[in-house]
Parts: structure tokens; sequence; C-alpha cells
């Protein structure tokens, strides 16, 4: 199941006001990014789903909710991120499919939703990528479908003009947070809480260090704000 929620900022402050569309939101990680800016009192959040029987949950949580689908055509994504200054992509197919949902939605649904935004003229862009996407000599030969897929569509989006990071963590845990994480370009590869990795990519969207970066993400002992500031 997929989601994608569109979130407004308020303008605070003098702050360019920042409204992110986040794919992906029904995933595990998704999930935890709706929840930390749900709690900021902050954001009014617009959820896409694929069925309306997938709405509940998320107008629990105060979100409104609007039909879209990453199989279907850019146009609706494209729709679903007018108005929208960034977005987010943290969708994936999942372990329990095949190469073939691999290929159309963390491929292809990735450079859907980067044409998307291109198209709704969203500016920022983050990707939730996974370690040694970047690195063809470390893919598993289990999973080299998995980081070919990823490796491709952080290409796409490094090639377009959007203001990017791509974050891309280790293996993945459910426990709770640390808010401690180590931070970049070459890291071997660890573990990371799913919900450390939803701090990471929400705090990445102002920190203009990350700006047109990737990283490595794994726990660490460095609090996420720092962590991301230190990033050289």
């Amino acid at each position: 199941m997929l989601y994608l929620i569109c979130v407004a900022q308020e303008n605070l402050k003098g702050a360019i006001a920042v409204r992110v569309l986040v794919v992906g939101a029904n995933g595990q990680i998704g999930k935890h990014i709706v929840r930390i800016l749900g709690e900021s009192n902050k954001h009014e959040v617009r959820a896409m789903i694929r069925k309306q029987e997938q709405s509940a949950a998320l107008e629990a949580v105060g979100a409104e909710t609007v039909i879209a689908d990453l199989e279907g055509d850019v146009k609706g994504i494209a729709e679903a991120a007018k108005g929208c200054d960034a977005v987010i992509f943290t969708a994936g197919s999942g372990a329990h499919t095949g190469a073939d949902k691999t290929i159309l939605i963390d491929l292809d649904g990735a450079i859907k939703t980067i044409e998307a935004a291109e198209q709704a003229q969203a500016n920022r862009f983050v990707m939730v990528s996974a370690i040694n996407a970047d690195k063809r000599e470390k893919w598993s030969e289990q999973i080299r479908h998995y980081h070919a897929a990823k490796h491709y569509a952080d290409e796409r989006l490094k090639a377009s003009d959007l203001n990017y990071t791509i974050v891309r963590p280790g293996g993945l845990t459910n426990d709770p947070g640390t808010g401690k994480v180590s931070i970049a370009k070459n890291l071997e590869r660890g573990y990371v809480t799913r919900e450390d990795v939803a701090s990471t990519v929400v705090a990445t969207l102002e920190e203009e260090n990350t700006y047109r970066r990737g990283f490595d993400l794994i726990g660490g002992d460095t609090a996420i704000a720092e962590a991301l500031q230190q990033f050289k």
C-alpha cells in the first residue's frame, strides 16, 4: 500500500513556507514521518491513497485524503503535488514482492514522482534510497535488482534541476529511535531504526548542508541535527 502526503508548513518568523508531498506514507518509515510532522502542530496534511478504505488511519491523525496511485500516470501524482514546495520519496515495493514490483515502484514510481515534482514546480526533493546503491561493487547478488532500481532512480534525481538530498540508510530496525546517527559519504553497512531515518529525512528539508548531496546513514552517537550540520 502506498500513500502520498502533502504537508503545508506555516511561514514562521519570515521563513519560507514549505509544503511537502511525502510518497510512501503508509510504509513503516512513512508512518513515522507523518507522526513527526503531525506532532509539530505546524502542518496541514493531505494523504494520497490508493483506496478510500485506507483513509481512516490517516484521517485519525488529522490528514485529508485523496485517491491516486504510483502505478498510475505522472499527471495524477503531479496533481497531488500541486502547490507543494518539496517532495519526500520513501515508497517501496516491499520485501515480499518480486523484481517486477521493485522495477515498477522503486524505480519507475520514483522517476514518475521526480517528473511530477518537476511538473508541479516543487523545488526540494528528498529521496530515501539504500546504503551501497551508489556502489555497484557492493550490490548484493540476492537483491541486485533492488540496488539497481535505487541506483538509477537516484541518478535520475541527480540529473534533474531539483534541489535534492539522497538519504541511504543501512539495515532497518523497528527499535525505538535514539535521535543519534552516523552520517558520511561512505559507511560500512550497519543498522538504523526506521524512526531515526524518518527524523533525519524531516530534518534534511531545511538543512542547507544537505542540498544537492547524498549520504549513508546508520545508527551512531551524534544527534541528528548535529550530524547533518557536520556532514562533509
